[in-house]
């Protein structure tokens, strides 16, 4: 049996929606420690899984692979469409359990294509192969325009740049009772409306942040200037999608972001992907403060909801060989996705 972990992913926005530009998307984001996906397979002579979304993956998998089948159990699973890369995490884990419980390599990034997994933002497949801060390079606008490809007709993008996240960093999480954030077709009409009308010099706006605040702050562990940094990309996207989702941020994330902001125990607050999760920079001494600055902020707003203060992850996911029917989560810390641990 199998058993691969993977942490959830906060995506702070893109570097272009402009199709003025030659390179579109272009995501921005960091692997976090949790929540957590964890799931188990083992070789069967067809495909039995509980859970639906993973039985559709875990039938790809077995089809993609050429092998004759497989069980599945999910342990674990992030909560659906809040902003934390639930289906790729979900998508990406399963196939890399059922690939590693038949002897194969889970060759995931050239596998996510297949899966319908890295079509816009690369992050979510980087954070699951190393962590860390991600980076990446984008798409053609020749191969990506408002429309983008069918599903298994694109590469995921390259990594541009990657660092690891200061292990004293930390990360506190909202997750108001709220809508979900768009997915599916809903996201794919709100893309192509956003593309179509984005701004070209919004985007040289984020690219200054990016080159010269976000990646000296992380290559100089600057927690402070970082928060900042991130939180202003995500407003300048925010430019793009106002019309989309009625604000800079979906209501009522903007209150909750606004709130959160007057914490001198957060730097940097915005929005992760639709939302409706929202995020803050902090670090390990300012940890509880941040906590409780969520909380109030929660409730400030009349909005009820979790809270959590999650670690960076700067490795990919975990792969091991686990006993038959364990379901201990410290059995799943054996190695990085491409390795394994007997």
């Amino acid at each position: 049996m199998v058993q691969v972990t993977a942490g959830a992913r906060l995506h702070f926005g893109f570097q272009n929606l402009s199709l003025a530009h030659e390179r579109l998307y272009g995501g921005v984001g960091v692997a976090l420690d949790e929540p957590r996906v964890r799931v188990e397979a083992t070789p069967a002579r067809s495909v039995g899984c509980d859970h639906p979304a993973a039985r559709e993956y875990a039938r790809r998998a077995v089809d993609l692979l050429d092998v004759p089948g497989t069980a599945v159990t999910v342990h674990e699973v992030l909560p659906r469409h809040v902003g934390l890369g639930s289906g790729t995490q979900l998508a990406l884990s399963v196939f890399a359990a059922v690939a590693r419980a038949h002897d194969r390599e889970p060759a995931v990034r050239e596998r996510a294509p297949d899966l319908d997994r890295g079509g816009r933002s690369g992050v979510g497949v980087a954070t699951f192969e190393r962590g860390g801060f991600v980076v990446d390079a984008g798409h053609p606008v020749e191969r990506f325009t408002a429309d983008r490809p069918a599903p298994g007709e694109w590469s995921v993008p390259a990594v541009a740049a990657r660092h690891p996240v200061p292990d004293d960093w930390r990360f506190v999480v909202a997750l108001p009772d709220a809508e979900p954030g768009r997915n599916g077709d809903d996201e794919d009409d709100s893309m192509r409306s956003v593309v179509e009308r984005a701004d070209p010099a919004v985007a040289d706006d984020i690219g200054a942040v990016l080159l010269r605040r976000a990646l000296p702050a992380i290559t100089e562990r600057d927690c402070e200037t970082f928060g900042d940094a991130v939180a202003e990309i995500g407003r300048l996207n925010g430019a793009w999608y106002a019309d989309e989702q009625g604000g800079v941020y979906r209501p009522p994330v903007g209150d909750v972001v606004a709130r959160l902001r007057e914490s001198s125990a957060v730097t940097g607050a915005g929005q992760s992907s639709w939302g409706p999760a929202v995020y803050g920079v902090t670090d390990r001494d300012r940890a509880d403060a941040a906590r409780e600055a969520a909380r109030t902020a929660l409730g400030a707003v009349g909005c009820g909801g979790e809270v959590l203060v999650a670690r960076p992850r700067n490795r990919g996911a975990n792969v091991c060989e686990t006993e038959a029917g364990s379901s201990d989560p410290g059995s799943a810390d054996g190695g990085p996705v491409g390795e394994r641990k007997r």
